[in-house]
């Protein structure tokens, strides 16, 4: 953590018109990162390599898919394209993730293109939570009005997609232990998967029994597992966007542990976000006599264990606001 002149503005976190007494000092850290960008990059080529070709295996069958389920008139399979969709999407921002976030900042996104995934994952979620909603509404109006469903075609498909989804499991396999990215497009495709099973299991039944009210059955099943999940996404990008406090993450204690250390007699403007998933920030003002490097350095080493890569403190003397100063507010 090294000292600078004065805090930075951080985009929502407006600091105009606060009056700082001139022995106010500003630090900066990173805590867990790493630089020259060795640290990010590792493996970045490999992982982009196995999304590519998970992604083209993905796309390409979701065409398929989608034709043979107007073909066939399967709900089940239309609604497990719908979630194969989801895959894909997951794939593309996972992908868009590694190239985004190997752009450099630059004096107009000082932050880097990194909240360019969280953008596009948020448009990305409301679509999908749109075709869930569809296949739910499509689902309780064939169980009123059945409809034939040639099971034959319903069942290739269904298999070619259990195929193509192996395959992206383990082409995905070798990376998901090295990064959340990687780990969260290898859940997708297994939750993929998995539909691929209901929809043949759906084939089968319809072939041998006749039972057509299994279709819609396992096509209102697969919405209901996919719209949770659609719902979170789009929650956690909505939040990103407002840059609420990351999730999982406890402000009050926060505030607690960084007002228990030496010296500290106030924390006040504390504000902590997302730049983009996991990637958070701090900025906060410290009131404490005196500051020297070792407060500094356990600011960072707090700021660590809750997971905040990036924190930009102010410690301010007891009476820094003493004689008719702006307020700051907490």
């Amino acid at each position: 953590m090294t000292r600078g002149s004065a805090a930075p503005d951080h985009a929502g976190h407006d600091h105009a018109g606060d009056d700082h007494a001139g022995d106010d000092h500003a630090a900066h850290g990173h805590a867990g990162q790493g630089h020259g960008g060795h640290d990010h990059n590792h493996g970045a080529n490999a992982n982009a390599r196995q999304l590519t070709l998970a992604l083209l295996l993905t796309g390409g069958f979701l065409f398929v898919e989608v034709v043979y389920a107007f073909i066939s008139g399967s709900l089940a399979l239309l609604s497990d394209a719908g979630h194969m969709l989801t895959d894909a999407a997951a794939l593309a921002l996972s992908l868009l993730a590694l190239w985004v976030g190997a752009r450099p900042a630059d004096a107009r996104r000082t932050f880097g293109y990194r909240r360019a995934e969280v953008l596009a994952a948020a448009l990305n979620a409301g679509a999908l939570f749109a075709v869930g909603i569809y296949v739910l509404v499509e689902a309780a109006r064939r169980f009123a009005q059945p409809v034939e469903v040639q099971s034959t075609p319903m069942l290739i498909v269904a298999v070619l997609g259990l195929i193509v989804n192996l395959i992206s499991a383990r082409i995905l396999a070798g990376g998901q232990g090295e990064s959340l990215n990687m780990r969260s497009a290898y859940l997708e495709v297994m939750g993929d998967l998995l539909g691929s099973v209901a929809v043949i299991v759906g084939a089968l039944l319809i072939r041998f029994t006749g039972w057509t009210w299994v279709d819609p059955l396992l096509g209102a099943g697969i919405g209901l597992w996919v719209l949770p999940r659609t719902w979170a996404l789009l929650r956690a990008s909505v939040n990103v966007l407002l840059e609420g406090v990351p999730r999982g993450l406890d402000l009050d204690a926060l505030r607690a542990d960084l007002r228990a250390l030496s010296g500290v007699d106030d924390v006040h403007d504390l504000h902590v976000w997302s730049v983009t998933g996991g990637v958070n920030n701090l900025t906060a003002h410290l009131v404490a006599p005196t500051a020297d490097d070792s407060l500094l350095h356990e600011v960072e080493e707090v700021a660590a264990r809750f997971g905040i890569a990036h924190s930009t403190v102010q410690i301010e003397g007891p009476d820094a606001h003493a004689g008719g100063g702006a307020a700051l507010h907490p």
